[in-house]
């Protein structure tokens, strides 16, 4: 694993593609065009875009958060060069597990 490999993503899991399915057609849009340019970017990349806002979740080894769009998180994990999307949260503190 290294952090100059493509980013490849995985959005298999039933509680993201649940959120992912219910968003309005605007924002749809605004979220696939951050998995284009995800897949278009090293790990490095990643973790130097300050558009993205790639954040470690507290408590949560190997759990972050990455912006998809301007209301949007996601929580994700990292499995060598797959970026696992776990969650899609409305807001902020909703990616943190926070109320």
């Amino acid at each position: 694993m290294s952090n100059d490999d493509a980013v490849l993503l995985d959005l298999n899991v039933p509680t993201f593609q649940k959120k992912l399915f219910e968003l309005d057609t605007g924002e749809v849009k605004k979220v696939f065009k951050t998995f284009q340019k995800l897949q278009a970017l090293t790990w490095n990349d990643v973790f130097r875009d300050h558009g993205l806002k790639w954040e470690q979740v507290k408590n949560e080894p190997g759990t972050f958060t990455i912006r998809l769009s301007k209301s949007y998180r996601a929580v994700v994990e990292r499995e060598g060069a797959m970026m696992l999307f776990q969650t899609l949260h409305l807001d902020r503190d909703g990616a943190y597990g926070k109320k």
